[in-house]
């Protein structure tokens, strides 16, 4: 009988300490659904002003795919190259954008440029995709000499996002192909991983000495990136949505552990390149104007290091990895090193670059400058911070300066747009490209349409239904 009651109160001590926690919860979130509820409707219209000054100002109809230069006044001025890049990601934004305006225009701007794919950039000899074409009276002109996987990733990343809306099964046919295409060309069986520069047939470049044939980005050809890795991550965990093959469920595994476990340093950040054997490329022992002549190949990425918190999160929800601790301690760890050594607690906004000298644990800026994806990415992790950690305020109260500083530094109120850098670090991006091929609305369109879900409870990654 003396277990029996102590058995009893337990329960019901443990039933009102429950009660007690709703009760604050409920009162926390009360608390915080009106600021959130300001937020949603806020972010919500930056993002459709953001996506009427894209779409479908951008739909080439001439040449196919998407127009790529437009000038701060959104006229289009410049080369409008095809870049495999800039196509795929349009193709993503709009796929994506049709799924969460439930508007089937998008879908009908996605195809459009799914064609463009298929049809211009895709290598009918080699395989793989071209990495890039210019037009060339009514024609296009093939204007590289190497392959991309980090290329191949984002055409696999925007044909994964339009099979899932549109249900069309040749674009999920070719982001098949295109993944067995990196399998057979860029994978390196012996040690993991991809390489990002290969030569047009897809073959290495490990043996080539001298850059005879004007390879792109030869420097690069016998190292593995971050970047390239992260991407690839991100294109394969949207491709197993929608296709969960045992081969791509491998590789995906495998480059969440190489991007979470070797790519990502003890202090949480990200090494850019590293040799074949994944030993990271330093230049801390050379002159200061060769690291600064290097400073691309090197350095600490702020933007790269939020951007990878959220991409290694997403990827583990969608292998199914609801209880792995040990990512969502390392994504944490990334945001908590852009937020301690990145971030401007005069104005907001994290800074593109830093540098750890040898010898030294202070992280020196050694680029101020605030880019448009680096902003976008922020805003997008320190709101999934804030709702996957709630007990640590600092999260949401940087997510509101983060968003302070994006609208009144970063957005063309006047023109629309994102600026390309924020205008406190450099006011003439006032009056510079609003789109180049580097520049299209991904970033800044997914991390606002992630927010806007975070904000009204819709969002995945953070436990709730989507």
């Amino acid at each position: 009988m003396k277990l029996h009651f102590h058995s009893h109160a337990i329960l019901k001590l443990a039933s009102c300490l429950m009660l007690l926690v709703s009760v604050a919860c409920n009162t926390d979130k009360k608390k915080a659904t009106g600021q959130d509820q300001a937020f949603e409707k806020t972010i919500g219209a930056s993002l459709d002003t953001l996506v009427r000054v894209w779409y479908p100002r951008v739909i080439d109809r001439e040449h196919g795919g998407y127009w790529s230069d437009f000038n701060f006044a959104w006229q289009p001025e410049g080369p409008q190259n095809k870049m495999v890049v800039s196509q795929a990601r349009h193709v993503w934004s709009a796929a994506t954008l049709a799924e969460f305006y439930k508007d089937p225009a998008y879908t009908d701007m996605a195809r459009h440029g799914f064609h463009f794919l298929r049809d211009h950039l895709w290598d009918k000899q080699h395989g793989g995709f071209f990495l890039q074409k210019g037009i060339d009276a009514d024609s296009l002109r093939l204007m590289s000499k190497t392959k991309s996987a980090y290329g191949n990733a984002f055409a696999i990343y925007g044909l994964a996002a339009y099979y899932r809306v549109s249900g069309d099964k040749a674009a999920l046919d070719l982001a098949k192909k295109t993944f067995h295409w990196l399998e057979g060309h860029s994978h390196d069986p012996e040690y993991g991983g991809y390489f990002d520069v290969l030569k047009q047939d897809g073959s290495w470049l490990l043996e080539v000495e001298e850059n005879t044939e004007g390879y792109e980005n030869f420097n690069r050809r016998k190292w593995k990136d971050q970047n390239s890795s992260i991407h690839l991550m991100e294109a394969f965990t949207a491709l197993y949505e929608v296709w969960p093959d045992p081969l791509l469920k491998e590789r995906l595994e495998e480059m969440l552990l190489l991007v979470r476990d070797t790519i990502t340093t003890d202090k949480g950040y990200l090494s850019l390149h590293l040799e074949r054997d994944w030993t990271p490329v330093s230049f801390r022992d050379s002159t200061e104007s060769y690291r600064t002549a290097n400073f691309y190949l090197d350095h600490v990425s702020f933007g790269h290091d939020v951007e990878t918190a959220f991409l290694m999160l997403e990827t583990a929800h969608v292998l199914g990895r609801e209880n792995d601790s040990t990512t969502l301690r390392k994504a944490k760890k990334m945001v908590d090193h852009a937020l301690d050594n990145g971030w401007d607690a005069r104005l907001g906004g994290f800074y593109d670059g830093g540098y750890y000298y040898r010898g030294s644990e202070v992280c020196a800026i050694k680029s101020d400058a605030k880019v448009w994806w680096s902003q976008a990415e922020g805003l997008n992790a320190l709101l999934l911070m804030a709702r996957l950690f709630p007990e640590e305020e600092r999260y949401y109260r940087h997510f509101t300066e983060q968003w302070k500083y994006i609208d009144q530094y970063m957005i063309d109120h006047k023109n629309g747009g994102w600026y390309h850098e924020g205008l406190d670090t450099n006011p003439m991006a006032a009056t510079h490209a609003k789109a180049n091929i580097w520049k299209t609305s991904y970033h800044n369109a997914r991390a606002l349409m992630n927010v806007v879900r975070m904000l009204q409870g819709t969002y995945p990654l953070t436990g709730e239904p989507h």
